[in-house]
């Protein structure tokens, strides 16, 4: 700018007052202008925190799944571990005047409570919280729920799974839903009949919860392994993925599907491990009311570094369509998040790894008449983040809310790859 501004005074320099006032005023709005946007395209993430950033990451560490908000846009989120017993930790980050502040709700001992959680949360309409703990408990893990009480949160346990037909949680990145009467359903990645997985629902019946299995996955051409969670269509029936299974052992899109009160699954469609993708990982699948099912695999595609996929439904038969194919270049490849879908219909998704400095990056998918159009929104460098694994959140302003497992203060552990983000884009 400096330069600018004295070649300008050169070429007006003899000349009359009034003409060389003027002339200042245009050259330093030029160069403002230049200014403004040159910040605006060096990005628009915003690390809103970077966990451990407290001795012995008190305050978290590696958080897998993304972010809810409540009615007050506050955030809250789950870390795989830090803590004081290193078992990980329930997180709300409050929207105050002076920016966000991370306040610990529940630290995990890795005990009877259980430890490692790595799935996204869900609120009640009273405002609890539940989410599973990937370990702990019998050596399975554990459903949570945490009750705001007097300022603060009531922490309980209100199922631990005991491996074999009850189930194991696995490594599934897997969240819970909720229905219309408070009931919670989710998976889980083993156990079973079979040994390849489950889907369960948890009543509350007075102070106390009941566990019931709804679907055993199978061996065969049957889904196997979920690792992400559920999720609702508007017709009460519920949809998932899997990473292994399926006809070509590449994973397969599932529903469970409410008949006469009973339940029954069906796999609707099997990735081949070509275009369509393969291995659908931890994000869970997108449904908005339209009906159709918008999600991503972690590889396969045209340079098997993982697509975004859409199914549509006729005539009762459900067909794909590659929405996009990651190249592993500034877009990123191996895709472990699900899509996010806005109000004007963008689709919003994240690779895990790849983009320039092999940290990953977010992308939006634009509709327009020649197709889906790709812009790379964010290719992460590690101090902005690294490695998003779970779903993105947008609120009404059209505003995303992320996380990624490494990146933002990168000296905090040995690699320096950092212990992870949570993140604020304006696309």
């Amino acid at each position: 700018m400096e330069r600018l501004r004295g070649q300008v005074e050169a070429q007006l320099r003899g000349a009359i007052l009034i003409k060389e006032n003027l002339m200042k005023i245009i050259a330093f709005c030029l160069a403002l202008i230049l200014f403004l946007t040159a910040g605006a395209w060096a990005g628009t993430e915003k690390v809103l925190y970077a966990f451990c950033s407290q001795q012995n990451c008190a305050d978290g560490a590696y958080p897998y799944a993304g972010v809810i908000s409540d009615q007050a846009h506050n955030l809250y989120g789950t870390t795989q571990q830090g803590g004081d017993n290193f078992a990980g930790l329930v997180y709300e980050l409050k929207h105050t005047k002076s920016g966000w502040k991370e306040i610990v709700l529940y630290k995990f001992t890795g005990g009877a409570d259980g430890g490692g959680p790595m799935g996204q949360l869900v609120f009640d309409k009273e405002g609890n919280l539940y989410g599973i703990a990937n370990g702990g408990g019998a050596g399975y893990g554990t459903v949570y729920e945490l009750s705001p009480s007097k300022g603060g949160w009531t922490f309980k346990v209100i199922h631990t799974f005991r491996g074999g037909d009850d189930g194991s949680v696995g490594i599934g990145v897997s969240g819970l839903v909720l229905d219309k009467a408070g009931h919670l359903y989710g998976v889980t990645e083993m156990g079973g009949t079979a040994g390849y997985g489950t889907i369960f629902e948890l009543s509350r019946a007075g102070s106390k919860w009941n566990k019931k299995i709804l679907y055993n996955f199978a061996a065969g051409t049957d889904a196997e392994d979920p690792l992400m969670g559920l999720t609702w269509d508007h017709a009460g029936n519920l949809y998932g993925a899997t990473v292994g299974g399926g006809a070509n052992g590449c994973g397969a899109v599932f529903e469970l599907a409410h008949q006469n009160k009973a339940w029954k699954e069906s796999v609707i469609y099997n990735f081949t491990g070509g275009g369509d993708g393969c291995w659908p990982e931890f994000g869970s699948v997108t449904i908005p009311k339209s009906g159709e099912i918008y999600g991503t695999t972690g590889a396969g595609g045209s340079y098997n570094q993982g697509v975004i996929y859409l199914l549509t439904r006729s005539n009762g038969t459900w067909s794909e369509s590659t929405l996009y194919n990651f190249t592993g270049g500034n877009d990123g490849g191996q895709v472990f998040a699900g899509v996010t879908l806005d109000p004007a219909g963008n689709i919003f998704g994240a690779a895990a790894y790849y983009g320039s400095d092999n940290y990953g990056a977010v992308v939006k998918l634009a509709k327009q008449k020649s197709g889906w159009h790709e812009t790379t929104l964010q290719d992460f460098t590690g101090s902005d983040g690294g490695y998003p694994y779970g779903n993105m959140m947008v609120d009404a302003k059209g505003n995303l809310y992320g996380t990624t497992f490494r990146g933002g203060n990168l000296s905090c552990n040995s690699v320096n790859q950092g212990c992870g983000v949570v993140f604020e884009m304006k696309p």
